[in-house]
């Protein structure tokens, strides 16, 4: 456990947000883009790919390899982001300016999970 505790906030972050989706899926649901297929088994997949990475960011050999997992997960999520500025049905109530004020967050999350590389 030689690593920053910056680290092992990020693994719990992105373990504690795989697991909301399997608790409340419905919410990850409602903004899913309409194009997307099988929204419940995206919803479920993307739950558990990010509860593995953030678990991979905890074992030293997997580590590179999942922060290299969580920057093309978080770069697939930004379809969504995009998709919750489309209308107002897809944005499920969110205010706009928040939705814009995620997309840098997006980018912001991908440059704190390179810093460990």
């Amino acid at each position: 456990m030689n690593e920053p505790i910056g680290l092992y906030l990020m693994a719990g972050m992105y373990m504690v947000a795989g697991l909301i989706h399997f608790i409340k899926p419905k919410m990850y649901m409602r903004i899913m883009p309409k194009y997307l297929p099988n929204h419940k088994a995206l919803v479920y997949l993307s739950g558990l790919a990010e509860i593995l990475l953030g678990i991979g960011l905890c074992i030293p050999v997997l580590k590179t390899l999942s922060i290299y997992g969580i920057i093309a997960m978080l770069s697939v999520f930004l379809l969504v982001h995009f998709y919750m500025l489309s209308g107002e049905k897809a944005s499920a109530g969110i205010p706009k300016w928040i939705l814009i004020l995620r997309l840098p967050l997006q980018f912001g999350l991908m440059y704190w999970a390179w810093m460990y590389i």
